[in-house]
């Protein structure tokens, strides 16, 4: 690499760069370690190498390491790579909340399940390091050895739930193994429905898998037969799997605003349709998340409408940090019209470093932007992308995971919505990338033909989703060439208005009682509704909950201060009570009532029967009661039965007379 510490911001002009630093310089790396000061080390490769140096010296210092070889240094001679790498170093002093852990237990039972001769070799392999039991969909062409190390059953498995340390088997057509066999393996009396335990799962069947995303389920391995290099692969991975585990709880959630239901009703169902785990159930009212099953993809998070669901690995606020510290830097540095690639880390840290390696690797504006998954990215996160400077925001997603993106891509369709409804032109601003070919990344950074002119700026992102997705729209606003007053979206988006049918409301209020975002209200002096737009986060259970089906849902983003206050939405003139004159209901309600009771049924068939519809509750039973014929009215008390009667009754026989009321 070609470098100079004085073009590199941040640095001295003075400061002595390292070539040797894993080698002949090593006791430079040890003199840091006695500071005790966090120690940043601008290199990856020998990472290992520097984390054994400083555990034999004893020193507690804590360690990053950032590359800047790959990522930047390995570039075209054309390239300048300084604003990049000072954008890389600033990046990484970010600070980085640790994620809490779950910790898992597995005592290495393990489920071989496989069709022939190569499930029960995989099984005998395991044994020994693991406590196998071996299950097979198919008996024929398995010769069994004359000392059999692990139990042999018969079966198919019809569903697995669970994860690492707690799977759970139901098997189908499950037989256990004659010891007597010869020749094929002959089985006693097969029977379905049988469930049985165990920590770790091999599956070696070939066929579909029994769960829900495998590539993601903690404990359960997955080859295809036919190639013994996945196989032992597989078995490599699997052999290890024995004892304590911790695990990131990738995502918190916070039921209090969550608006998944409300008195039996469903209304938003974003986090359970995104999972591609099935590690999100519906528990009424709420959701549960299963941190054993979830694999981390951040989907649920990233399209959640009210934050309940927030994203841990790391916090949205730190990703945002580390945005801004990216692409501020670079372009303090006098970097231009930078292009941020959002990628995996393992994934796509492979294409850009074969691009290194054996090519010009990444263009000098294009920002490497590491996350655990692409699909951890919402709006909020991208317009902050946006806001912070990028012209341009490529999300890499491998094959493997392309069943996963369809969240990533409505988030996406919603920036390029709240973006063009502000007079951007979109085209180019966004691309999902879905590939294994570093070859097929150059082509994809090519600028907007229309790149966005906004001032980059940084914004701290205090407070919720909707709280800092607010603050970056607002701030885009600012520079918006064309703002519409109100920006149409994606039938799916997080903000809206609703809309209620005047002629068949009755304003019975339960709309503003299941509202789980207070955007609805009513007005305790008159029979009104209004909303507070900029509450309302569009999970429908206001029309989920209306009796008389009036309510409509509208997407959209209202870029005015009245979205901040309530509207109403609403409103009759309250009834009056004939009797005393206090209002109660609506005169609409109270005329239907009338116009359907009043003759046709019979309970109001006098006059002052059919008066009681157009009465107060307290005045309604205060004329009840002065009805001639009221049924509020019993007969007169039964006199009490004393001893007396029990002594006449030995001489007379009493009749019902005799417990009649005197009066």
């Amino acid at each position: 690499m070609r470098l100079d510490a004085g073009r590199i911001a941040g640095l001295e002009a003075s400061t002595h760069i390292h070539t040797q630093l894993c080698r002949a310089e090593v006791a430079r790396f040890e003199a840091a370690l006695d500071d005790g000061a966090p120690l940043i080390v601008a290199c990856t490769q020998e990472a290992p190498l520097f984390e054994d140096v400083a555990e034999e010296k004893g020193s507690e210092t804590e360690l990053a390491f950032v590359n800047i070889r790959e990522q930047a240094g390995w570039c075209a001679a054309s390239t300048d790579p300084h604003p990049k790498i000072a954008a890389l170093l600033a990046e990484a002093q970010v600070a980085r909340e640790p994620a809490a852990l779950h910790s898992i237990e597995s005592e290495g039972v393990c489920l071989v399940y496989g069709t022939g001769q190569e499930a029960l070799d995989a099984a005998l392999q395991l044994e020994g390091r693991l406590s196998v039991s071996l299950l097979l969909a198919q008996t024929d062409e398995v010769l069994l050895p004359s000392v059999l190390d692990v139990p042999v059953h018969a079966g198919r498995i019809r569903s697995v739930a669970g994860a690492l340390g707690g799977f759970s088997v139901t098997v189908d057509g499950y037989a256990q193994m004659l010891p007597s066999s010869r020749g094929a393996p002959q089985f006693s009396l097969p029977r379905d429905g049988a469930k049985a335990g165990c920590d770790l799962i091999l599956d070696l069947s070939g066929g579909t898998p029994p769960i829900t995303a495998p590539d993601h389920r903690d404990g359960y391995f997955r080859a295809d037969p036919r190639d013994p290099a996945a196989v032992a692969r597989a078995l490599f991975a699997i052999s290890d799997m024995v004892g304590t585990f911790e695990k990131p709880l990738y995502v918190a959630y916070d039921a209090s605003i969550c608006a998944h239901g409300r008195s039996g009703k469903t209304g938003c169902t974003k986090c359970l349709d995104a999972c591609p785990a099935g590690a999100i159930s519906s528990a009424g009212t709420t959701v549960a998340i299963d941190p054993g099953l979830c694999g981390g993809c951040g989907s649920c998070a990233a399209h959640c409408p009210t934050g309940a669901v927030s994203y841990r690995y790391p916090p949205r606020d730190t990703q945002i940090l580390r945005m801004q510290a990216l692409l501020g830097t670079y372009l303090e540095a006098g970097g231009r019209d930078p292009v941020l690639l959002v990628h995996e880390e393992a994934h796509g840290g492979g294409l850009i470093n074969a691009l290194a390696r054996f090519g010009d690797g990444l263009p000098g504006n294009v920002l490497p932007f590491a996350v655990h998954a692409p699909t951890v990215l919402g709006h909020d996160t991208l317009l902050a992308a946006l806001l912070a400077g990028a012209k341009r925001v490529v999300l890499l997603a491998s094959p493997k995971k392309a069943d996963e993106i369809e969240t990533l891509r409505r988030e996406v369709a919603l920036c390029e919505a709240l973006a063009g409804g502000m007079g951007h032109a979109v085209d180019g601003l966004f691309d999902i990338l879905v590939t294994d070919d570093p070859d097929a990344l150059l082509p994809s950074f090519a600028l907007p033909a229309s790149p966005l002119a906004i001032r980059p700026t940084a914004f701290s992102p205090v407070g919720g989703k909707r709280d800092v997705a607010r603050s970056a729209i607002s701030r885009l606003l600012a520079d918006a060439p064309g703002v519409e007053k109100a920006i149409p979206l994606p039938a799916d988006a997080p903000y809206g208005r609703i809309a209620i049918d005047a002629t068949g409301c009755t304003l019975c209020l339960a709309c503003v009682s299941a509202c789980p975002a207070n955007a609805l209200a009513d007005n305790p002096e008159r029979p009104q509704v209004s909303l507070t737009e900029a509450a309302c986060v569009q999970c429908g259970l206001c029309a989920a909950t209306c009796p008389e089906k009036v309510i409509t849902l509208e997407a959209r983003y209202d870029t005015t201060p009245e979205a901040m206050r309530p509207r109403v939405l609403h409103e009759e003139e309250p009834a009056a009570c004939v009797s005393c004159g206090k209002p109660f209901g609506t005169k609409s309600s109270i005329a239907r009532i009338r116009e359907k009771l009043s003759g046709k049924h019979w309970m109001f068939q006098r006059a002052d029967q059919i008066a009681l519809i157009e009465m107060c509750d307290d005045c309604r039973i205060t004329a009840q009661w002065d009805m001639p014929d009221t049924p509020l009215r019993g007969g007169g008390r039964p006199r009490i039965v004393t001893t007396d009667d029990y002594l006449a009754a030995e001489r007379d026989p009493l009749t019902a007379d005799d417990f009649l009321s005197e009066d």
